[in-house]
């Protein structure tokens, strides 16, 4: 039985610049081959089955040459598997997709095609150029970039039209043969002085714009290092940019900033440090393990009655309460006759999702303010119910007895992830992490348990962000400087903080 293949455009760069439709091809892919200019996060949103192949291609230096990737699609079709070619920008704009095209259809494989955003238009948007505009230029025109050294290179383009018109000129993959672009323009009758925009990793938070004119964008070039992956744009919309340049003014653009919490829990915060230009590197210190022997949690739930508070802790606590609540075939209306708490502003939107709106929430998110608020108002006939994680702190369980009777059911607990420690110490050992994030006691002993404390001076040139006093106080116990602390100890305020020190 035959499989099928995707041909998908992972857009330029932007991790949230991927098609609707060529996500979800990412997601039931049984096989993606995927190049270097794709987008490596994707792979993330795969099945925990997928097989990952990389054909990628640099200047000069191929992963596999293409008659091989045209190869590798085929068999794995063959195989009966859905395989999803994954490329950089379109698969159609110099991406050899129309190759691949051929051969499946040559060997009887059914495919489809999902358009990408290529990197002609979206690059140069976030380089602030728009590619067309009704005052400079109505109409753009996209040149391959690898030229021929023989003969036939004045055959393969026509020259004399593409000096001679209006239009924007972008070459894709050209850095290498930029002397020769601009050589050839000038020789054929375009304007010296017409202006050039070199856009390097485009879409990118490392993204690298060099503007110049084409008489002296080569000793530009030179001067300024340009490397491939790099776009050159040609045309008097190269001017827009220092007006239109929203991209590089985004308050984190630039900015590489190790996230350090477990991935179900650090999703948020990646997603607001990438949406502000930042780099977020995710590096999941600890997993969320649900105890899975439920029993005690549905005896208490069965006897909710007795209860006059319910105490929850974490957006995980929350989660496995009312999963179970739900299995157990009950509903919020189970809780009328008891207060809910909640530590935290994400715990308290993870209860309003099921459809409460927490009683107490503590203007500081630690356990001690909860105390602080609880202490004059509960009394000895209080009955409180605390469904949370095994090895969490033993503060408000120890104060609260003090008053009433607590009742304390462990519904997961934090492992240590020290599968990773290869990877953080990679991480580490580039030397280009502005900031780390711990935004718990917890992320901040295990981060160290999992890199040793031999390598805690790695972290000396890095600035750390604490979410609050606690977590500060951990860090300075495990010999680990906190630059700074957030005034709250929730996400947004530690990325305030950051911003703020930008500032």
């Amino acid at each position: 039985m035959k499989g099928k293949v995707y041909l998908v455009g992972a857009g330029p760069g932007d991790y949230k610049l991927l098609t609707l439709k060529g996500l979800e091809c990412i997601k039931k892919a049984d096989v993606i081959v995927y190049d270097r200019l794709a987008n490596s996060n994707y792979l993330k949103e795969a099945k925990s089955n997928c097989e990952f192949i990389y054909v990628g291609k640099a200047s000069s230096n191929h992963a596999l040459p293409q008659d091989d990737i045209n190869r590798v699609i085929a068999d794995k079709a063959k195989e009966g598997k859905i395989v999803t070619r994954l490329k950089g920008g379109d698969p159609y704009v110099f991406g050899r997709g129309g190759e691949e095209g051929e051969v499946l259809v040559s060997e009887g494989i059914d495919f489809e095609v999902v358009p990408g955003i290529t990197s002609a238009i979206g690059g140069l948007c976030y380089a602030g150029i728009p590619i067309t505009h009704r005052d400079y230029a109505s109409s753009f025109h996209v040149i391959t970039g690898h030229l021929r050294d023989d003969d036939k290179e004045n055959e393969e383009l026509n020259w004399n039209a593409l000096a001679n018109n209006k239009g924007t000129l972008v070459f894709l993959m050209g850095v290498a043969n930029l002397k020769k672009i601009s050589d050839n323009l000038i020789k054929e009758g375009k304007d010296k002085d017409t202006p050039v925009a070199l856009i390097s990793w485009a879409t990118r938070y490392n993204q690298r714009v060099v503007t110049s004119t084409l008489e002296n964008v080569y000793e530009t070039a030179l001067r300024e290092n340009v490397k491939p992956p790099t776009l050159i744009a040609v045309g008097e919309v190269v001017g827009l940019r220092e007006k239109l340049n929203f991209f590089e003014n985004k308050p984190l653009f630039g900015k590489s900033i190790m996230v350090t919490r477990s991935r179900t829990q650090s999703s948020s915060l990646v997603e607001k440090i990438a949406d502000l230009g930042g780099n977020p590197i995710e590096i999941p210190t600890i997993k969320i393990e649900k105890i899975e022997n439920s029993t005690e949690l549905e005896n208490e739930i069965k006897n909710i009655k007795e209860y006059t508070y319910l105490v929850l802790t974490s957006k995980n606590g929350v989660d496995i309460f009312f999963d179970k609540l739900d299995e157990m075939g009950l509903d919020s209306r189970s809780l009328s006759n008891l207060k809910v708490c909640a530590i935290g502003s994400a715990t308290a939107k993870a209860i309003k999702t099921r459809g409460i709106n927490a009683d107490i929430v503590p203007k500081k998110f630690v356990a001690e303010y909860l105390y602080e608020e609880l202490k004059p108002i509960l009394n000895e006939n209080d009955k409180v119910l605390m469904p949370r994680a095994k090895n969490a702190r033993d503060f408000l369980v120890n104060k609260i007895s003090e008053i009433c009777e607590v009742k304390e059911v462990h519904t997961y607990e934090t492992v240590v992830d020290t599968s990773k420690q290869e990877e953080v110490l990679d991480v580490l050992n580039q030397d280009d992490i502005n900031y780390i994030t711990f935004a718990s006691s917890s992320t901040v002993s295990n981060f160290v348990e999992i890199i040793g404390n031999e390598n805690i001076h790695k972290l000396e040139n890095i600035k750390v962000i604490s979410i609050g006093p606690v977590t500060s106080a951990t860090a300075k116990e495990l010999n680990i400087n906190v630059y700074k602390e957030s005034e709250e100890a929730t996400i947004d305020s530690m990325i305030n903080t950051i911003i703020e020190d930008r500032d």
